[in-house]
């Protein structure tokens, strides 16, 4: 599965690289990204639904430099579950640009509105809610959307635009008032 990166949620986690027991070999640092919302002038995790996604170093992510990270396409699998949380494995960073199966896009409350998750209509039934975060009014979601995928929040339909010419890259756009 190939997906391009809009943006990233506001929490990163990561283990460091360690030697492995005796072995002599070195295992590269992952990073894992989540949502979070603001709370006393910090960003703290406030899990409604639990989820991350997990970059490795040896795939190419660079974590010194996230933003040259967007608007590029990963190799992943599939989306998972794992003990009670939704996960997504980026293997590999791709040198090339190329059409994406599914994007990773970030959403926050002050954009969208209030994302009523749970009840009907509020995403279109091919995107993938990876995370959410949610605490005094403020949300922010983690989501697996395909082009023209879509949310409603309080302010209306927001729908993932992609561009013609570079296919790995796309906007969530609020597209009506309704």
């Amino acid at each position: 599965m190939l997906v391009a990166v809009t943006g990233f949620g506001s929490v990163w986690r990561h283990r460091l690289g360690k030697e492995t027991h005796n072995s002599g070999h070195f295992v590269q640092p992952v990073y894992y990204n989540t949502t979070g919302v603001v709370m006393n002038s910090n960003v703290r995790q406030r899990p409604q639904i639990c989820g991350y996604a997990r970059f490795d170093v040896v795939g190419g992510f660079d974590p010194n430099h996230l933003s040259k990270m967007i608007d590029r396409v990963f190799e992943c699998a599939e989306p998972s579950v794992w003990m009670g949380c939704n996960k997504l494995l980026f293997k590999r960073l791709l040198n090339a640009g190329g059409r994406p199966d599914s994007f990773l896009v970030v959403a926050k409350s002050d954009l969208t509105g209030q994302l009523a998750v749970g009840t009907e209509g509020w995403r279109s039934p091919d995107t993938w809610l990876l995370s959410l975060s949610e605490c005094r009014g403020q949300q922010e979601a983690l989501l697996l959307m395909p082009c023209r995928g879509w949310i409603r929040g309080d302010y209306g339909r927001s729908v993932l635009e992609c561009s013609e010419r570079q296919p790995w890259v796309a906007r969530l756009v609020l597209s009506d008032g309704r």
